[in-house]
């Protein structure tokens, strides 16, 4: 059964996040209780924009961590917003438009794993909780690099497991058990969805590990924060600058 879980071949994942797009950002919030929006302002003040070169938020969803940085910005950055989800772009769309956003941020459904890009191009590449649902991981990796301006940055938000022992056993009883129930009883979606959640975190690397992995893909002055007792973690690592 955790095989089939743990199935991320595209057409799945596209299947699966479609399929739960109308209950998507209510139950986000809901059974984090809203700890998740503070996490992306958490993101944005971290890695926040430099000068007018144009950001990225790869995996975007519904566009929340796009939104996000285009208050960052103070409207004056553009800002692409990529999912390869066409359920959830549309529910960015409107949801930028009705931020008065939409004439700034940009949705264009793309691959992670085969970005309609140039090299160089964005001061910052951002992946909210999307890393993991990408297939290959690397191959997603490699693209975020390869888009990113020299100098520039990426940073990934992505769920890790608490090592608290208490709350660590606390919080995963809670993950595995109660929250599958309640996102599978609203959203009623056939691929398992919220099982699929604790699933994918458990199994994806966290910490260190997830450090070592990006520096593996050439990032440099890389560092990770922990947030809220490590439920969630936010990476940050550049793209080395160009020599002379």
């Amino acid at each position: 059964m955790a095989t089939d879980l743990l199935d991320k071949r595209e057409d799945r994942i596209r299947r699966m996040f479609g399929e739960i797009a109308p209950w998507y950002d209510f139950l986000n919030h809901f059974l984090s209780l809203n700890v998740d929006k503070r996490w992306r302002t958490t993101t944005a003040r971290r890695v926040p924009p430099v000068g007018d070169a144009p950001i990225l938020d790869l995996c975007t969803g519904t566009g929340d961590l796009a939104l996000t940085y285009d208050r960052a910005a103070g409207g004056k950055v553009p800002i692409v917003a990529a999912d390869f989800c066409h359920e959830m772009l549309v529910r960015g769309i409107a949801k930028a438009a009705k931020a008065g956003a939409g004439g700034r941020i940009r949705f264009v459904e793309a691959d992670a794993q085969h970005l309609p890009f140039p090299d160089d191009s964005f001061q910052i590449v951002s992946n909210a909780f999307g890393l993991r649902n990408v297939t290959d991981t690397d191959a997603g990796l490699r693209e975020m690099v390869r888009v990113a301006q020299p100098g520039g940055r990426l940073a990934i938000l992505e769920f890790s497991k608490p090592r608290g022992r208490l709350f660590g056993q606390l919080y995963l009883g809670y993950f595995r058990s109660i929250l599958p129930r309640v996102g599978q009883f609203f959203s009623r979606n056939n691929q398992d969805a919220y099982k699929y959640l604790p699933a994918s975190v458990l199994s994806f690397p966290d910490g260190e590990a997830m450090a070592a992995k990006l520096r593996g893909h050439g990032l440099v002055n890389v560092t990770h924060f922990p947030l809220t007792f490590g439920i969630a973690t936010l990476y940050v690592g550049e793209k080395p600058p160009r020599a002379g």
